[in-house]
């Protein structure tokens, strides 16, 4: 079966998967997620080390200007409207305090889509998940869970289906480094993946 494969292939491959965003308090990971999109983890890292270091709370977050932000975050992608999403997620947080368990109030802040509300359900509070990201997306067509015209909502309802719900957090972190470090866009290393018999990538651009 071919979903037993996929899970004893991940588990192979990444067997204690986690987040690879560096965070010690519920609301370093909400932006740091945010500030993700279009850049690596490793890049958000290095900038958000000094800045969670230094406004080491949701007040001193809060008494930045946007443009003391953008300086802060200028080496990452987009930084500008970052930087508005950045001091406007802070602004909603600093009269509750906290980042709450509550889907819809994460997607009412700014730069906060479905996605990245997943990756803080999943990793905050253990809520069954799956946040569909580039990687994600990539590695569920090339495995035949989705179509290649299919957009990230119908891939994450397909996701959803084909695994187990008591799995699909696991999965998910899982599929996250299998496509960012296995099954990359390019140059994918399918001579370490015993995924090939049901890739259709493999198939099409590999020559027996």
């Amino acid at each position: 079966m071919n979903k037993e494969l996929i899970y004893d292939e991940l588990d192979r491959l990444f067997e204690d998967a986690k987040c690879e965003l560096n965070y010690k308090k519920d609301y370093e990971l909400l932006l740091s997620v945010m500030l993700s999109a279009q850049t690596t983890d490793k890049r958000v890292n290095e900038v958000t080390k000094d800045i969670y270091s230094r406004y080491d709370s949701l007040e001193k977050l809060n008494n930045l200007s946007t443009e003391e932000i953008e300086n802060l975050i200028r080496s990452l992608g987009f930084y500008k409207s970052k930087a508005k999403n950045f001091k406007g997620i802070v602004s909603k947080l600093i009269g509750i305090g906290y980042v709450p368990n509550n889907r819809e109030f994460l997607e009412s802040l700014p730069g906060v889509g479905r996605k990245t509300a997943s990756v803080v359900l999943e990793h905050l509070f253990d809520e069954p998940a799956f946040a569909v990201d580039t990687h994600v997306h990539r590695v569920s067509k090339r495995l035949g869970i989705a179509k290649e015209k299919d957009d990230v909502t119908k891939t994450e309802i397909k996701l959803k289906k084909y695994f187990d719900k008591d799995k699909w957090n696991r999965v998910n972190s899982q599929l996250v480094l299998f496509g960012r470090y296995v099954c990359m866009s390019r140059k994918p290393l399918c001579d370490k993946c015993n995924l090939k018999c049901i890739c259709k990538y493999y198939k099409k651009h590999q020559i027996n």
